[in-house]
């Protein structure tokens, strides 16, 4: 099997951003609101069967040649259903702040929407501009009655005033665990990888165009409150979700851009051929974001070649691979023993 590169997917969002992923990708933006693309994606946004889904240059889904060759996609076992590849990677590129929200953890999840993933996800910093930052947890304990309160009355003040603010720099990468309160601002350009739901918790709605009846998994806030977590998160703890390797340049073997704690959940690597080759990068599905030159993907099953801002969804079938030539490529993949992690209750 051989990588399918991947068309252009951008998706509308109620906020403004997208030309930096345009650039990138090289097409030419419809809307000032085309935020977000979600690369090799086989799953959609919440409540929308389609939008998301990533489509070949044939018009098929993506979802669809993994379900007919599971195996050969991703190997052995399997995971949710037959088209689950064990990850979710987007590009985002945020023109506005956007809101504080909250991801739910795997056990909430089985028990109130009928699957095994959360949204644990993480951010890796492609651009960002000065002084922009991530608001990741609550600098002090709080009270979940006066978090619901200042939920109800939308104060937005009340809620970053009482969340660590992390500046962001290029190449760092931050995790976010699931149940953690956490927004971003305006102005950083963001590589996203997260287990492959899209599901929200909006904490603060009333700078989206979603209603408070829109905000909450359609549970109500008196079910999935129990979902946010309101622990303080110390300078300790949050240095913990911190990587910054890749501030430092990419070199031909392949490196972690996230701290180890990421693991269970997915790996985002990077490296660069460097005219040469890199190290090779063992079978299984993949997710490649080609970030600078050009070069080719070389597997046991052949080879295909690559340039700056194409995407390629990489099939178990390929084998071990490696990149050749003058590319840098970002690289997404589940997390380290998935998808038995996903049946054995590895990752809770």
């Amino acid at each position: 099997m051989i990588p399918v590169v991947l068309p252009p997917n951008p998706v509308q969002h109620f906020y403004r951003g997208g030309d930096r992923i345009a650039a990138l990708r090289g097409i030419v933006p419809q809307t000032d609101r085309q935020p977000e693309e979600w690369l090799a994606a086989t799953v959609s946004r919440f409540g929308d069967p389609v939008t998301g889904l990533a489509v070949t240059a044939d018009g098929a889904f993506l979802r669809d040649l993994v379900a007919a060759d599971t195996a050969g996609w991703i190997g052995p076992g399997e995971g949710r259903d037959a088209s689950d590849v064990g990850i979710l990677v987007k590009l985002l590129d945020a023109r506005q702040r956007l809101p504080v929200h909250v991801h739910p953890e795997r056990g909430f999840a089985a028990r109130h929407l009928d699957c095994p993933y959360g949204k644990t996800e993480a951010w890796y910093v492609l651009e960002t501009e000065p002084d922009c930052a991530f608001y990741v947890g609550w600098n002090q304990e709080i009270d979940r009655d006066e978090l619901d309160r200042r939920r109800d009355a939308q104060d937005s003040e009340w809620m970053l005033a009482h969340m660590n603010r992390l500046v962001a720099r290029e190449g760092m990468g931050v995790l976010v665990p699931a149940g953690t309160a956490h927004a971003i601002d305006g102005g950083i350009f963001v590589a996203e990888v997260q287990e492959p739901t899209d599901f929200s918790i909006l904490l603060e709605w009333s700078v989206t165009t979603s209603t408070r009846e829109e905000s909450h998994l359609d549970l109500g806030f008196d079910a999935v409150m129990p979902a946010v977590s309101t622990a303080h998160l110390t300078e300790a703890e949050l240095a913990t979700l911190v990587s910054d390797a890749g501030t430092r340049p990419a070199g031909s073997a392949f490196r972690s851009l996230l701290p180890a704690v990421a693991d269970p959940y997915f790996r985002l690597t990077d490296a660069a051929a460097g005219g040469t080759s890199t190290d090779t990068r063992p079978a299984g599905f993949g997710v490649v974001l080609v970030t600078d030159g050009e070069g080719a993907l070389v597997g046991v099953d052949g080879r295909i070649d690559v340039a700056r801002g194409q995407v390629l969804a990489v099939p178990h079938g390929f084998g071990d691979w490696r990149v050749e030539g003058d590319a840098a490529v970002l690289l997404g993949e589940p997390g380290t023993g998935w998808p038995q992690t996903l049946r054995d209750g590895g990752v809770r």
